[in-house]
């Protein structure tokens, strides 16, 4: 499947138009369906990050909101007058709408094949979901914030096989070592210890950004 990052507080991809805001939303392209992992914080914004990369909106067919915060939350508002009937896969309580089937996510689940959700895991201050998709070589997990812990949302992940890969917002995760056995780090968003992360596994770890693309 393929990875694009099309919101973040970075821009990967230089000289194409693309925004940078305080937020995050990824693209998942599997062979059977597009899922939509956050919305941003802005809809203009994620908007224009698509139209720039050349991904029509009108071709996703779910979106998974990790947890209720503005900046991934936000986006969703613009987005919905210009995409079609879509499953949207949240925490919080709400009901459908004309283009909107609710999926209320508690426990851990499919969301299509081979892309699976943590189901909802506490966090301080909120509860949050991942996504954990299979890859070629093993699990790639793709966090939003990350306010359940990275150490308890790679413990839960590890259940589907081994994980290979972490791509999303740490937030302020400091407990490096619980990395050492991935291939692949791409800390985004709100992750705070960035440089450090990048000092300490320098072949591991991948710039991230809008434009950042990933096959897995």
């Amino acid at each position: 499947m393929k990875l694009t990052i099309v919101y973040d507080n970075e821009v990967y991809e230089k000289g194409i138009g693309l925004k940078s805001d305080w937020g995050f939303s990824c693209l998942i392209e599997t062979k059977e369906e597009n899922i939509l992992f956050d919305c941003g914080a802005k809809g203009n914004i994620l908007l224009n990050n698509m139209q720039k990369l050349k991904l029509d909106p009108k071709d996703i067919n779910k979106i998974v909101i990790s947890h209720e915060h503005w900046d991934h939350k936000g986006g969703l508002k613009l987005l919905l007058p210009v995409i079609k009937n879509v499953q949207l896969c949240t925490l919080g309580k709400e009901d459908d709408t004309e283009k909107i089937t609710i999926k209320n996510i508690k426990e851990s689940q499919i969301i299509s094949k081979g892309v699976y959700s943590t189901g909802n895991l506490s966090g301080s201050p909120v509860d949050e979901q991942s996504l954990v998709l299979e890859g070629k070589t093993g699990w790639c997990v793709l966090a939003g914030c990350s306010h359940s812990g990275v150490g308890n949302i790679l413990h839960i992940s590890k259940k589907f096989g081994k994980v290979v890969g972490l791509i999303g917002g740490l937030h302020g995760f400091n407990d490096f070592n619980i990395l050492n056995d991935l291939n692949v780090i791409c800390p985004c968003h709100c992750t705070k210890y960035k440089k450090q992360i990048k000092k300490m596994y320098p072949a591991k770890y991948v710039e991230g950004g809008v434009g950042r693309v990933f096959d897995i």
